[in-house]
Parts: structure tokens; sequence; C-alpha cells
């Protein structure tokens, strides 16, 4: 892992996980002329209909032909067509670009271990945590994690992927169709900008059956409620002008992101909370760290010794790190996940004893010893605040 966990790659299917930039093998083949579904923006449908002329508007505003980009423009990472501000995110749905089988192989990259200096600076740090085994979460999984799955996507060294989990809209009770993950799973920072052909699949691999057994296993249990494809993106001013590579670690307070879904194939309406089975709250307010007596950090991790097919967990108390005095401090807590488990919540009990979001994956070190999150303030509700009003009239 790096210092901030990195997306791994994949280079063929649906089975590894991404902590937090991508790198890894080319895009060979990649379904490069399969068809996009075009479904309606803003619908819970999957209806063949017209891309919206908005979309089409915009992606032609930027230099991109849709018709190229479906068969295949998608790869061209120009610096010109690399969209990377905030209102820029375009990501239409190429049905059938991802299959169980290309997000199953995907291998981590080679990452350094982190900069020495990262609990040497002036802010708030405690000591570092002991390791705390991660532990495989029990099956299955859309009955004892629902809303927690792996994200697939595109970057510009081939396919990769992060974990994330479906939260609650307060402007679609029990219907949310929103998914919290980490920036760094979406967006490359100050040198790039929006990764491509960004898909969720919640409850992946929903039986727990090893990688080496993927392949076999019956598609309903690799993919139980479908693949979700984000139609609208929302990350911090933060990451996207100084969020990246190791120079990019002051920023891990800000590594977070929220998208929009809609599913590739028609679910009659449901949403992606219907068809999960669940969404979680997220609190902007969590309590000091002091007054938390346990943080559990689930995913997808696929760095040895996993191989990214068991969704793992670590629960640990809280401690302080901060990456750079100026910036908000981190949660900090020792677990062994790897590369992949980048964007997966973090949860306290709230009130009623159900999981409450409070952070995501983001970094630690390589080997992994340790985990830290960002703690979710004003910004991060920001964010969410303005992505629930601007679908709040629709899907």
């Amino acid at each position: 892992m790096r210092s901030i966990r990195r997306p791994v790659v994949a280079a063929a299917a649906l089975t590894a996980v991404v902590a937090l930039t991508a790198t890894g093998c080319g895009p060979s083949g990649d379904n490069a002329d399969a068809k996009p579904s075009q479904s309606a923006q803003g619908t819970t449908g999957g209806g063949e209909i017209k891309i919206p002329k908005d979309l089409q508007d915009k992606l032609k505003q930027h230099g991109i032909n849709l018709d190229k980009w479906k068969n295949g423009e998608w790869k061209n990472w120009d610096k010109a067509k690399w969209l990377r501000e905030a209102g820029q995110f375009i990501n239409p749905v190429i049905k059938g670009f991802w299959d169980p089988d290309k997000i199953g192989k995907a291998k981590p990259p080679n990452e350094p271990s982190k900069p020495s200096d990262i609990t040497q600076d002036q802010g708030k740090t405690d000591p570092e945590p002991a390791a705390v085994t991660a532990q495989p979460v029990k099956t299955p999984y859309n009955s004892t994690a629902p809303g927690i799955g792996v994200l697939a996507f595109s970057t510009p060294e081939g396919q990769a992927r992060c974990s994330a989990t479906v939260v609650k809209d307060p402007a679609h009770p029990g219907k949310s169709n929103l998914v919290w993950t980490a920036a760094h799973c979406v967006h490359a920072g100050k040198n790039g900008g929006w990764y491509r052909n960004v898909m969720f699949v919640p409850s992946f691999n929903r039986t727990g059956v090893p990688e080496s057994r993927m392949k076999s296993a019956p598609y309903e249990d690799r993919v139980p409620a479908g693949k979700w494809w984000a139609d609208d993106m929302a990350t911090s001013q933060e990451w996207i002008k100084g969020g990246g590579d190791v120079p990019g670690v002051p920023m891990a307070p800000y590594d977070f992101a929220l998208m929009h879904v809609k599913p590739e194939e028609s679910t009659g309406g449901k949403s992606l909370e219907e068809m999960a089975g669940a969404a979680y709250e997220v609190n902007f307010n969590a309590p000091a760290m002091s007054k938390m007596p346990s943080l559990t950090a689930q995913g997808y991790p696929a760095e040895p010794p996993f191989d990214g097919a068991l969704q793992e967990s670590c629960t640990d108390k809280p401690t302080r790190l901060t990456t750079d005095a100026k910036k908000p401090t981190m949660y900090r807590i020792g677990c062994t996940m790897t590369g992949g488990s980048s964007g997966g919540p973090w949860f306290i009990k709230g009130p009623d004893g159900k999981p409450v979001l409070v952070s995501n994956m983001s970094m630690g070190p390589r080997p992994a010893r340790w985990s830290a999150g960002p703690h979710l303030g004003a910004e991060a509700k920001s964010i969410f605040d303005a992505m629930s009003r601007k679908w709040a009239g629709q899907g």
C-alpha cells in the first residue's frame, strides 16, 4: 500500500480490490466495441432510450464523440480530454463492459511505504496503534453487510477497483441511489482528472467463495443486486487541486467522494437501496474520538495475503493522525487490510445499535499495520447536501 491506499488495477475481471490511486495492466480488449446502455439519466429503470441531449452536448464541448467513446475513445487520456473539474464528470453506461471475470482478476500495483515524516508533524498524532488482524465478514453479504460492495473503474494504466457503500438519501427515504467512497477511487488529483467507466456492485461475491472458485460461482452470487453506473460525482476541491500520489498525502483528510448511480439493466423502477437491501446514515458531526469505544472498517482487500474475493473488517478504538499540521486530523485504527479496501466504510454504532458511517478507508503503510480515514465535516456535508438536493426531484 502507498501512504494513501491506491486502487487495485484490474487486467480482466471482478475479484480484486483497490485502495488509492490506480496503476497496472493496460486495457487490452476491455470490451472496447461494447454498445452503451442508453438508460435515462435520473431514472431507476434501465430502459433503452437515447442518451440525453444535454449529456451529448457536454461531451462534444470537450471534443468527445459519443459514438467514438463507446467504441474505445474512453481510453484516450490526453490532457485536453482528461476532465477534472467538479462539474465535468461524464460516465456514459457501456452495457456489458464490466463482467464478473473482468473485475475479479485485478492485480494490485507495486507501491512504496509511507513517507517517514507522516507521524512527525506538529499536529495531533497519537502513537501508532498495534496491528489488528482483519477478519472475514460473515456471509451472505447481502444479509450481513448489505449495501457494501466493489467499485470498478478505468484509469490510464488499466482497470482498477475500490470498495464503496450505499448511503441514505434524505430526499429519497428508503430509495437512495447514493454511494460513498474515497476521492482517490474516482479522481486522480492534481495531475489528472475523473476516472472513467465507474461502476458499483453491492454485495459482490455474496457467498464468499475464494477467488479460485469465483469463475464457477453463479452470476447471481457474484453480482446479486446488479451493476450500477455513476451518473453524477462530487469530491472535495482540496483533492482535485492537490490530491494524488505520495506528494498528495497531505490531502488525505479530504479523500472522500459521493456519487449518484443508475442501473445498467432495468430494475423495474427499484432504487439501489431497495436492490442492495440497505443504506447507511452518514454522520457529519461524529462524537470525539475519545468518546468512540470502537470503529469498524469494512471492504474488499486484494493485495496479499488477501485475494479480493472476500469482504473483511477491522475493529479498533480510533486514535488521531495528522498528515499536515494545517490539515484536519484523521481517524486511525490498527488494521491489516490491504489495497482494494480503499473507499470502504468506517462505522460506529448509532444510538439504536445500527452502523453509522463516519469515514472511509483512505491510507495506510505497507506492509499493512494500520489504516486512516478522513473526518467527515462541513465540506463533506456540503457535497452530500448538494447532491441530494440536485436529485431530489429525480431518481
